[in-house]
């Protein structure tokens, strides 16, 4: 309070100082520094309570904005690595898939090769089976046609002779009949 006791003071003086001098444009250094420091005193009171706290919110604000811009471009640069790794993925899947029906193709082409060679086997021991079986139907039908011939011939025989035969010297001829070669036999 005695500031502004003195300051009263001072302003006193000051006015009875321009009613000495009278009308004018007169500078008095006393109001100018009181002015001044009026000027800083409330200059000090906006600066504490309206601009330090909306310069922290500032700054809060600009540091919250340049961390989302690093968030942002580090998640830019997370994407690019993830899109990076689904394609690599993929191309290996893609590889592998190749690979899988590649082999599948091989052992379904080898599986048929075998198929094929399985058959072939099998109709060759058939062909071989069928004509064995061709051949021993040929050699009981030969037989068969050769007893007949036989029998037709001595029967014939028989007639032609006029004798009866026994069995056992009717089978005798035939068998040196056909034994004997085709030239001897009609001699």
């Amino acid at each position: 309070m005695d500031l502004f006791a003195l300051a009263g003071g001072i302003a006193q003086g000051a006015a009875a100082l321009q009613a000495e001098e009278g009308p004018g444009l007169v500078i008095n250094g006393f109001w100018i520094i009181v002015s001044a420091a009026n000027f800083l005193f409330f200059l000090f009171v906006v600066w504490t309570l309206a601009f330090k706290p909306i310069s922290g919110m500032l700054s809060t604000r600009r540091d919250r904005i340049e961390r989302g811009l690093a968030d942002a471009e580090q998640a830019r640069r997370d994407r690019e690595s993830a899109d990076q790794e689904r394609r690599a993925t993929l191309a290996e899947a893609r590889r592998e898939s190749n690979e899988i029906l590649a082999r599948a193709q091989k052992v379904a082409q080898e599986t048929r090769d075998a198929d094929i060679a399985a058959t072939r086997e099998e109709l060759e021991r058939m062909r071989v089976r069928a004509a064995s079986e061709i051949e021993a139907e040929k050699q009981r039908a030969l037989a068969d046609l050769r007893a007949e011939v036989a029998d037709l011939a001595l029967a014939a025989a028989g007639r032609l002779v006029g004798e009866t035969m026994t069995d056992a010297r009717q089978r005798r001829l035939v068998e040196e009949f056909l034994a004997a070669p085709a030239g001897d036999a009609r001699n």
